[in-house]
């Protein structure tokens, strides 16, 4: 399987910036997309950004302007810089990759499955 690793979120004043990242590791033989989803108390889970191996990339209109999505091919990692915080940020933000990786279970040994994974949440608080 893919595991994913959150990093960089945290408490921060509106206005302020922090930096996300999340670094994929396992059997992977390639990440066709990163990206970065948020869920807000009593919210659904919405995309925030979204970034393909071909560098195609995809932002929530209320984040347009102020973060920015890149990713490191050679690293599985994908960041999220967000600049000019707003409250209404505040959220636990998930990264998700999709891909594929090469089985290592009983049954499925040495197969290339596709994979979509998800990193454990990362908690970001913008205050007031």
């Amino acid at each position: 399987q893919v595991q994913l690793v959150e990093s960089g979120g945290g408490l921060v004043q509106a206005g302020g910036s922090l930096r996300l990242s999340c670094a994929a590791s396992g059997s992977i033989v390639s990440i066709n997309a990163m990206g970065w989803y948020r869920q807000a108390p009593g919210k659904q889970r919405e995309l925030v950004a979204a970034i393909t191996s071909g560098g195609s990339i995809n932002y929530a209109d209320s984040v347009k302007g102020r973060f920015t999505i890149s990713r490191d091919n050679a690293k599985n990692t994908v960041y999220l810089q967000m600049n000019s915080l707003k409250p209404e940020d505040t959220a636990v933000y998930y990264c998700n990759a999709k891909g594929l990786y090469v089985c290592s279970a009983y049954g499925c040994a040495g197969r290339v499955l596709d994979f979509d994974s998800w990193g454990q949440g990362t908690q970001v608080t913008v205050s007031s």
